[in-house]
């Protein structure tokens, strides 16, 4: 069963189970897949959906800093509640020492001397670790790192 029927099923039983927040939350997911599918005219393949649900996520990351910020912590909790739920249907994320060993092996396997490179050890430490989810901003926190190192 795609991801996108997953979702479809789900949102039924979360409807007859009068689960407000899941309900909401899937509605939102779906909308937005479905808005992906009309901008490529063709359906989603998963990996496509999953790039979806990790922008969701990212929105919802980045409202939760506005939120704290703001001081409205209620809002903060809510969008956290909410990215629990989207993360169940992503496959897992790859952990940090999953993250360095990726970095390791794309600055050996690019001959990486500095910042310079910084494009190319990105590009290769995401092919390393597809499949699964990375967090954009710790990777390119560890690649700048372990090029700063080599500069």
């Amino acid at each position: 069963m795609s991801l996108v029927d997953r979702i479809q099923e789900d949102l039924v039983a979360s409807i007859k189970a009068h689960a407000e927040l899941r309900t909401s939350v899937l509605r939102m997911m779906k909308t937005a897949l479905k808005n992906k599918q009309v901008e490529l005219m063709r359906a989603l393949e998963d990996a496509e959906a999953h790039r979806v649900l990790e922008t969701l996520i990212k929105q919802r990351r980045e409202a939760i800093e506005q939120f704290t910020r703001g001081g409205r912590a209620d809002l903060a909790e809510k969008e956290t509640r909410e990215i629990a739920i989207i993360e169940e249907y992503l496959p897992a994320a790859a952990t940090a020492e999953d993250m360095r060993a990726a970095v390791r092996a794309a600055v050996a396997e690019t001959g990486a001397s500095g910042m310079k490179d910084m494009g190319a050890v990105m590009k290769a430490a995401k092919a390393r670790l597809a499949g699964r989810i990375v967090d954009g901003k710790t990777l390119s926190d560890l690649v700048r790192s372990a090029l700063s190192v080599r500069a």
